[in-house]
């Protein structure tokens, strides 16, 4: 996601002055485009003067913009308004607080995927499977992930209200203070016979560093394959998933990004992998964006087994355009192709090999897998070679 500067927002702004006036040398819009421009200031006049209570402008306008927005029936597209860009400003500058928990977009409903002890979240009892149905007062039915992430973040101190739906259990509200959340992306351990095990949350500046000082702890610990898990991941910045999809693939290709009206930019991997060591990534259906970035790389360098279920299948870039009064659009502008050119938008990444997790089970049957699979892949006493 990327934020354009005062050039854009002049432009934009001419732009939406010409079609309001109608007017401009080289301005053209066919006759049915003018029809359906004089209808919506038709309809804006008529409400302005004949409604049962009185509308101002800047309220209609707003509304023709959002509708203009949600007419793309792209759910990564979204009009911002001032309060919302303002913490998506805070959270891009690394400023900001928040609650201590994963969500991620299941079966089209806010739902939290993950808490973290000695959060506001943890600390509150908020549990994995709760779904937002509200953030201060503002319902979550049909909101994009990022916008939903924005509006939970913010300033440190300050409060946040939200509506949660508990299955067995029923709607229940609960009001938490931000605060300074420093929650590591990269978890490893060692798993039995010598298995590394490493889990990344989401991808931010500090991954690539975090998964560098993990992957060389089990390195001395001398691990004999390892397993990545992306599961739940619901993605991040760009350029930190080309880096560490650089720690297992080898140079070449990691992602393109394909624009309506551009050349494809190409992000490559360096070369520099961390070990010759027998790789399983687990995958599942909220590992999505720059996780099935890393995730389609792997599979399609042969560089590891693919394990679980589909992923998510978010394929698209974001772009943010501010605009005038501190509101923003924020408008999908480019696409993810695979290193082999697969477009995964809306269709996911499948896994090498299925293995599905009943919900509520006891047992990690997809990390079972994925050890069952290492274990015939590893040479009785072989220990990776790092690069």
């Amino acid at each position: 996601m990327r934020v354009v500067g005062k050039r854009w927002l002049l432009i934009l702004s001419v732009t939406v002055g010409l079609l309001l006036l109608g007017l401009g040398s080289g301005f053209y819009l066919g006759t049915r485009s003018c029809g359906r421009l004089g209808n919506l200031l038709e309809v804006m006049s008529l409400i302005r003067h004949h409604y049962v209570e009185e509308v101002g402008w800047s309220r209609l306008i707003e509304g023709a913009i959002k509708g203009a927005v949600e007419s793309l029936h792209d759910p990564y597209s979204a009009y911002l308004d001032p309060p919302t860009y303002a913490q998506l400003q805070e959270q891009l500058r690394g400023s900001f607080g928040g609650l201590g928990l994963v969500v991620g977009l299941k079966d089209q409903q806010l739902t939290v995927l993950r808490t973290f002890p000695s959060t506001p979240a943890g600390r509150s009892g908020i549990k994995p499977g709760d779904i937002i149905v509200s953030i201060n007062g503002q319902q979550t039915k049909g909101i994009d992930l990022e916008t939903a992430v924005s509006l939970i973040r913010g300033p440190v101190g300050t409060e946040v209200s939200l509506g949660l739906y508990r299955p067995k259990e029923g709607t229940f509200e609960l009001t938490l203070r931000r605060e300074e959340i420093a929650v590591p992306t990269v978890e490893a351990k060692v798993l039995p016979d010598r298995i590394g095990y490493v889990a990344i949350s989401q991808f931010n500046e500090r991954t690539p560093e975090e998964l560098a000082r993990a992957l060389k702890q089990l390195e001395q610990k001398q691990v004999r394959g390892l397993v990545l898990d992306l599961r739940d991941n619901p993605g991040g910045e760009l350029l930190s998933a080309v880096r560490v999809a650089s720690f297992f693939v080898p140079a070449g290709p990691v992602v393109y990004i394909q624009y309506r009206n551009r050349e494809p930019e190409l992000y490559r991997a360096d070369g520099h992998r961390w070990a010759e060591a027998p790789l399983v990534v687990l995958v599942n259906g909220n590992t999505a964006s720059a996780a099935e970035i890393v995730a389609a790389a792997i599979k399609e360098t042969d560089s590891g087994t693919l394990i679980g279920t589909k992923t998510f299948g978010k394929g698209v870039v974001q772009t943010i355009y501010p605009l005038k009064g501190g509101a923003a659009l924020k408008l999908t502008t480019a696409r993810y192709l695979t290193p082999l050119k697969h477009d995964i938008n809306r269709i996911g990444v499948e896994p090498n090999v299925t293995v599905e997790q009943p919900p509520g089970g006891k047992i990690d049957e997809q990390l079972a897998a994925a050890e069952k699979i290492l274990l015939q892949k590893i040479a009785p006493g072989a220990v990776p070679k790092a690069s």
